[in-house]
């Protein structure tokens, strides 16, 4: 299927792995051309060599921690005028106890996963209005919708986001500009795969094992964590032409873990 965004330009932030580069690569396969971003050079150049030489499009990277001022200019000063901004980042560490959760931690969330974001879609913004198209994606989380104590740094600050994305979003419907958020659950990032690693080495079992613990305890229906191609291909969908009269969503990708009909 040709989704009619052939020879756009993508700014696609946090994209070296996981749900980012999978967004980026999705967009790639559409024949997107993009500008990637993420904190490490050598993942992300990587990444960035791969999707050029498979897809044929046009890539270029920007190393730059988004969630600073600095940041954000060195990457809007290589893509000021996205056809398409998809914004997502390295989740926040997971916390079973709120009690414990520091200042700092709560600063560092709120930077990385509220005001990120939202400085990019007030920067891209009205060009997209101007040329009346722009597709604006963030992949957020399912801790946004559903609250869980283990995910309160990840969820409480885009919940913030999805709440500013729905406001904007109303405002330029008319423009042909759509801003819609992604909600996913569980997937096999490469922060997870770190986290249940590591966590395997402590209990003496395996990556697969600590897997199959936490879909179990956290009752995943699908008991297996998702592939992020599944949040790569929404997120093309999203924004491709077949879905200009979708926007102020939020999309739960989750493995039916929670339990809603709307």
């Amino acid at each position: 299927m040709d989704m009619g965004i052939r020879g756009r330009r993508a700014l696609v932030n946090g994209a070296s792995a996981g749900m980012g580069r999978a967004a980026a690569e999705m967009l790639a396969a559409e024949g997107v051309d993009l500008v990637l971003s993420a904190r490490g050079t050598v993942r992300l150049e990587a990444a960035a060599r791969e999707m050029q030489d498979r897809y044929g499009v046009q890539v270029q990277t920007v190393a730059a921690d988004h969630s600073t001022i600095e940041g954000r200019e060195r990457i809007l000063a290589a893509c000021p005028d996205p056809d398409i901004l998809v914004a997502t980042c390295s989740p926040p560490p997971m916390t079973p106890d709120h009690r414990a959760i520091t200042p700092a931690q709560w600063q560092a969330s709120l930077d990385t996963g509220l005001m990120s974001p939202v400085q990019f879609i007030e920067a891209v913004l009205p060009g997209m209005v101007r040329r009346r198209w722009g597709r604006i994606v963030n992949i957020a989380t399912i801790a946004a919708k559903y609250p869980l104590e283990l995910r309160i740094l990840s969820g409480a600050p885009r919940a913030a986001l999805v709440n500013y994305t729905v406001a904007v979003a109303r405002r330029v419907a008319a423009d042909n500009v759509t801003l819609n958020n992604v909600l996913p659950g569980m997937f096999h990032t490469a922060a997870v795969h770190d986290q249940f690693t590591e966590t395997a080495r402590r209990n003496g079992t395996s990556y697969d094992i600590e897997v199959a613990k936490f879909a179990e305890a956290y009752q995943i229906p699908a008991g297996r964590f998702g592939d992020p191609r599944d949040v790569g291909a929404m997120v093309a969908w999203l924004c491709s032409e077949f879905a200009s009269y979708t926007t102020g969503q939020s999309i739960i990708i989750d493995g039916a873990t929670t339990r809603s009909t709307f």
